[in-house]
């Protein structure tokens, strides 16, 4: 029986660091909205950087669901029991108002019935239809409690601080908007839709055949879809160590 110290060091360090990396997608999210709400300045010149701010703040928000994701399969912090929770369920609120007990008991569920009816990530109505399998996944998940706390977030910001209403349009809802595309493009409908290949198995799920650095712009290497679903405690950093791992694999067969 191998001994804890020959544990792989990414294995052994998991949660350390799951944490740190958490720490500078959060801190760099936080200091970007704040930059953007507060002190930036939108006018015509301005607007190109604001569209780069736009872009950068909308990965950083797929950044926080997905570091929400890990707590919610144990992956950030390995046997952190609450605090996995904890840590997961301020971001998914943080995110867009999401309450962390639904959302986790919903991506269990998608985990179980993966592809299939029930699978509440996938519409079995319109399994190959991109806009309405979107508009079926965001009547799911985007419900009272989210369209109250986008509401308050706007509402302070414009009536209470003065927050010009371009501004928060362009630097705060259309980062979120577009990061909800985002994690459903490359996180459930490219991994899950009916196109005619196939699947490899029970898990209806495939992986993109991206390298890392365009894995980690995509979705932070949630394409690793299958991957992630025949082993849903790696955290999303050491998904690209397992993709490597299948690649291999097949190049032998």
């Amino acid at each position: 029986m191998a001994s804890a110290a020959a544990k792989p060091p990414l294995v052994r360090f998991q949660g350390a660091i799951g944490v740190l990396l958490a720490v500078a997608i959060v801190a760099a999210w936080v200091a970007i909205h704040i930059y953007a709400m507060f002190a930036f300045q939108l006018s015509w010149v301005s607007l190109p950087l604001a569209l780069v701010i736009a872009a950068l703040q909308c990965w950083l928000s797929v950044g926080l669901f997905i570091v929400s994701h890990d707590a919610m399969h144990g992956s950030l912090i390995p046997r952190g029991g609450r605090v996995n929770g904890m840590i997961g369920g301020a971001l998914l609120f943080l995110y867009a108002g999401f309450a962390w007990k639904r959302m986790r008991a919903a991506h269990f569920d998608h985990h179980r019935l993966s592809g299939k009816a029930g699978d509440p990530d996938f519409d079995e109505h319109n399994p190959h239809h991109f806009w309405r399998w979107y508009g079926t996944f965001m009547r799911r998940y985007f419900g009272w409690g989210s369209v109250l706390f986008v509401s308050s977030v706007v509402t302070l910001y414009w009536v209470v601080l003065g927050v010009p209403v371009e501004k928060i349009v362009l630097l705060y809802g259309l980062p979120a908007i577009a990061s909800s595309l985002q994690l459903f493009y490359f996180g459930t409908y490219r991994p899950h839709t009916h196109n005619g290949a196939g699947f490899a198995d029970r898990h209806n799920a495939r992986s993109e055949r991206f390298g890392v650095l365009a894995s980690l712009a995509s979705c932070f290497h949630f394409g690793y879809h299958h991957e992630h679903h025949r082993a849903p405690n790696t955290p999303w950093w050491a998904l690209p160590a397992m993709r490597r791992g299948t690649l291999r694999t097949e190049a032998q067969l």
